[in-house]
């Protein structure tokens, strides 16, 4: 299965009564089936020129300049998209002349109920909401999960409401006011408190107010980060005819859960019943080596287990990658373990079996991390991060005065609780990364992300208000100087950097940053793609492409949705400049992204080391696994 280039939604959408003829979708291309042919051998279908573009929009405008019906309030032309991502996919018209309008209910849904036009009505309650209502066909909750795209120059919007959908406006007054009220009904319905600056300030506070208007949020520190990123050797240069060619796909020997992979020599998946290691090479894994059975009974294990058993949900290589620490859930979906067990992948056995434990009491830890972006590596390393709903700390396997702990002799081996802070308020904690030098970024329930020194995990030195969603899964560049956070429906990329009072560039792990705090960038799929994802398919573990030594930079950005792997090139993320960003309302939002498409619900997507780049490739090989595959693509360029 082979990788595509998102389609481009740009598209421009027909009036002419002859449906079957003039509403085709202009797509760039298709996801291939499963068997068909690589993206990197298609051409994606281009206007000729851009003047042709500027013409047929110019011809549409021309067509919208009076209303069809000037008596009629909030009045749209009403658009469906069938065909999914087939060659005869087509937009087609659903209802020529019609009218939205935000409506607050209790009551969500599509069709049966009722006609109520009212915007602000019966439902004042603290369990309404407001609902986008067009005609009779759709109502729906604003939230994220409408996943609209605007586009200002067509006078059109696009959203996900059981199926895909698009809106055109009949003048540029009617589209402003339709955004203007949605972006009002989606902070109401995120924040529960009325859109207004008073509120806006209390959700933000005085030094993020740059994220409700984006508009007047100071985005130099943007463009001072691109220049940075323009610096002689330090990037390769952006090419626009990259792609992914997929190298190596094997089976695995169980059911994926997890990948753990090596900077060195090997690379591991963490199945169901064991864990298989296989080599790294520089276009990819493969190549099935030992294979160490979770079995209780087959001596694998020093002694009986103490701790409930269950398929390890995370796996964390230490000591130069000759050890892994296995967490497993207590219960079945959710995250919480008590205890680990710890692997010694040179002899294939689990040499001892770990509790968590403070002040004589046992605890459960959600989440553990490196101590650092490259503590894996360290052959010495014995102390690592864990992560509770509202614990932050660092566990050492060694005992109290730094000696070993007489394994032989301990029927119940404790980690030892040696830096950390327990909040006595309900912080959340959901995910948690390191960078190069062992800051740490904690992701919320709430939304917020902060960020901790090296030196203190008591108080933040930097808290990044919510969007209003869960952030579930969180990373950081090496240098701190980027954040990637993950939600359900989009990613959040998040520059630390500023300029203290003495003129000297930091990040927020190092400084309190002011006011001068720049606004978010956002990484969605198009509402095709989102639907085409499905419906009950979330992003989750967004990441970075893995550098550990100064000076380097990470490249790419890699997340997963459902069948899709999705890849964003960073620099161009970045490029406040980039054509994506033309004509957007509210945080900028990014589009331009590949999709890896596999036939089955992906596990994870990783990008391997970066010393895995070889020389006619900008970015190290990207992994994906699936629960019965593993596949290796590269990022190639094609001639």
């Amino acid at each position: 299965m082979g990788a595509s280039h998102s389609r481009r939604e740009d598209l421009e959408i027909s009036d002419s009564e002859e449906e079957d003829e003039d509403y085709q979708t202009e797509e760039e291309d298709n996801y291939e089936d499963a068997e068909g042919e690589r993206s990197s051998e298609r051409r994606p279908k281009t206007p000729s020129s851009i003047d042709d573009v500027e013409a047929k929009l110019k011809a549409l405008k021309l067509k919208y300049s009076t209303p069809h019906n000037p008596n009629l309030r909030n009045a749209v032309k009403l658009y469906l998209h069938i065909g999914g991502n087939t060659p005869k996919a087509k937009w087609v018209t659903s209802e020529k002349l019609t009218s939205y309008s935000f409506v607050k209910t209790s009551r969500i849904g599509d069709g049966e109920e009722g006609d109520e036009d009212e915007e602000d009505d019966d439902d004042d309650g603290k369990d309404s909401w407001w609902a986008l209502k067009v005609s009779s066909k759709i109502r729906q909750k604003v939230s994220s999960e409408l996943q609209l795209k605007t586009f200002a120059d067509q006078r059109r919007v696009d959203f996900v409401a059981k199926g895909v959908w698009a809106m055109k406006f009949f003048n540029d007054e009617d589209y402003k006011v339709f955004v203007t009220k949605y972006q009002e009904c989606l902070f109401e319905n995120t924040h529960r408190v009325e859109a207004t600056d008073a509120n806006k300030l209390k959700v933000y506070g005085k030094d993020f107010i740059g994220w409700a208007n984006p508009e007047a949020a100071d985005d130099s520190i943007w463009e001072d980060a691109e220049d940075f990123l323009k610096s002689p050797g330090s990037v390769t240069p952006l090419r626009t005819n990259q792609d992914l060619r997929e190298e190596f796909e094997e089976a695995s020997n169980g059911g994926i859960q997890s990948l753990a992979l090596g900077a060195l020599d090997n690379s591991f998946l963490v199945g169901d019943s064991g864990i298989q290691v296989v080599k790294n090479f520089t276009h990819g894994i493969h190549g099935k080596g030992v294979y160490v059975n979770f079995d209780h009974g087959n001596g694998n294990y020093s002694g009986g287990s103490s701790l409930t058993h269950s398929t390890p949900k995370k796996a964390l290589l230490m000591r130069a990658e000759t050890n892994m620490l296995l967490m497993s859930p207590i219960t079945e979906g959710k995250p919480h373990g008590k205890g680990l067990h710890h692997l010694d992948i040179e002899t294939g056995k689990i040499v001892t079996e770990w509790k968590f434990a403070k002040d004589g009491t046992d605890i459960s830890m959600r989440d553990i991390t490196n101590d650092g972006k490259g503590a894996q590596l360290d052959p010495t390393g014995s102390t690592f991060l864990g992560l509770d709903d509202n614990r932050l700390c660092r566990w050492d396997m060694r005992d109290k005065n730094g000696v070993v702990q007489n394994l032989a002799n301990c029927s119940d081996p404790t980690l030892s609780w040696t830096q950390g802070h327990q909040f006595s308020r309900g912080t959340n904690f959901q995910c948690f990364a390191t960078t190069g030098d062992g800051s740490i970024v904690v992701g919320s329930l709430d939304g917020k992300i902060r960020l901790y020194s090296i030196n203190s995990m008591r108080q933040a030195r930097t808290a990044f208000p919510g969007l209003g969603s869960p952030v579930t899964h969180v990373d950081v560049t090496f240098d701190g100087k980027w954040i990637l956070g993950t939600t359900d429906t989009y990613l959040v990329l998040i520059c630390t950097l500023f300029i203290d009072k003495d003129g000297k560039t930091k990040t927020g792990f190092n400084g309190r940053m002011g006011n001068r705090i720049s606004a978010p960038r956002l990484l969605k799929l198009t509402p095709l793609d989102s639907h085409l994802a499905g419906l009950n398919n979330k992003f989750h573990n967004a990441q970075f492409s893995w550098v550990t030594e100064t000076g380097k930079q990470e490249r790419h950005l890699v997340a997963t949705v459902g069948k899709f792997s999705v890849i964003w090139n960073f620099q161009q993320v970045k490029d406040g400049s980039h054509e994506c960003y033309r004509n957007q309302e509210g945080l900028k939002s990014c589009y331009c992204y590949k999709i890896v498409l596999k036939d089955d619900s992906i596990v994870e997507s990783r990008f391997m080391h970066e010393k895995y780049a070889v020389t006619d490739s900008p970015e190290a090989p990207l992994v994906i696994a699936t629960p019965m595959k593993v596949s290796s693509f590269s990022i190639s360029s094609r001639r």
